[in-house]
C-alpha cells in the first residue's frame, strides 16, 4: 500500500545545511507548516542521534500554524575527504480525535498506512575564506602536505612574543641563581676564614699559657734564694741560738 503524501510544508525541503567551522555547536533551522484543517502530529528522526540535538523533536501543529525546529550539530573534527551520510526524517500523521494521553503510545499504535514522512540529507559547508583551501587540498596528490588555514598561520605567528617573554624570565632566574651561588660561596669562604682564625687564636693562647708557667716558677725560686741570701747575719745567730736551746732541752 502506498504512503500518503506529506501534509506538512518543510523549509528547507531537501537538505539541512550546516556552516563551519565545526569547533562549536552549529544550528540549522527547519520550519514545519501545517496548511491543512486538521491537527498534525510530527516526529523528527536522524541516522546519527549522537551527533545532533533536536528541539523540539516531536509535537503537534494546529491548522495554519508553523513550528520552528532547531537542529544542532555537535562540535567535531571536520575532514573534507570524509563522506557525509547523515540524514533526517520528518514523520507525521493526523492527530486522532479526542484527547491524547500519551504521544509515545499514540505513535506505537499508529497504523503504518496513516504515517507520512519526508527525508532530508545533511550538507556541511566551510566558510568562504576556507573554500579555496579545501579545493586546493582536494586537487593536490595525497603525498603532498595539506596547506594550513590562514587562521592557523596567524595563531602560529603570535607565540614569539610570549616565548621571548618566557626566555627573558628564564634568563633573570638564571642570573638570580648565579648571584645566590656566588653569595653562598662568599659566605663559605668567610666561614672558613673565621674557623682558621679561631684555631690560630686558640693555638696562640695555649702557647702563651705554657711559656708563662716556667717563668713564674723560676721567678719564685729566684725570689726565695734572694730572700735567703739577703737575710742579715743577726738572723743566722738567732737561728743558731734557738737550735742550741732546743738541743740542750733534749739532752737534759
Amino acid at each position: 500500500m502506498s504512503k500518503h503524501e506529506q501534509v506538512l510544508n518543510l523549509d528547507p525541503e531537501i537538505e539541512l545545511r550546516f556552516k563551519g567551522p565545526f569547533t562549536d555547536v552549529v544550528t540549522s533551522d527547519l520550519k514545519l507548516s501545517n496548511p491543512s484543517e486538521r491537527k498534525v502530529c510530527f516526529k523528527v528522526k536522524t541516522t546519527a542521534p549522537k551527533r545532533y540535538c533536536v528541539r523540539p523533536n516531536s509535537g503537534m501543529i494546529d491548522p495554519g500554524q508553523t513550528v520552528n525546529v532547531s537542529v544542532m550539530l555537535q562540535p567535531f573534527d571536520y575532514d573534507p575527504q570524509e563522506k557525509n551520510k547523515h540524514k533526517f526524517m520528518v514523520q507525521t500523521m493526523f492527530a486522532p480525535e479526542g484527547p491524547i494521553e500519551s504521544q509515545d503510545q499514540m505513535w506505537r499504535e499508529a497504523a503504518p498506512d496513516s504515517l507520512m514522512d519526508s527525508k532530508l540529507k545533511c550538507v556541511f559547508e566551510m566558510p568562504v575564506e576556507n573554500a579555496h583551501l579545501e579545493q586546493t587540498v582536494t586537487s593536490k596528490p595525497v603525498s603532498e602536505e595539506k596547506p594550513k588555514p590562514a587562521k592557523q598561520v596567524q595563531i602560529e605567528a603570535t607565540p614569539p612574543t610570549k616565548s621571548s617573554s618566557v626566555e627573558s624570565d628564564l634568563r633573570k632566574k638564571d642570573e638570580e641563581i648565579q648571584r645566590m651561588r656566588a653569595e653562598q660561596e662568599r659566605l663559605r669562604d668567610e666561614n672558613r676564614s673565621l674557623k682558621e682564625s679561631e684555631v690560630r687564636l686558640r693555638k696562640v693562647a695555649m702557647d702563651s699559657t705554657v711559656s708563662s708557667t716556667p717563668a713564674s716558677t723560676k721567678s719564685t725560686e729566684e725570689t726565695s734564694q734572694s730572700l735567703v741570701s739577703n737575710m742579715p747575719p743577726i738572723v743566722y745567730l738567732i737561728v743558731v741560738f734557738i737550735i742550741g736551746l732546743l738541743i740542750g732541752k733534749i739532752v737534759l
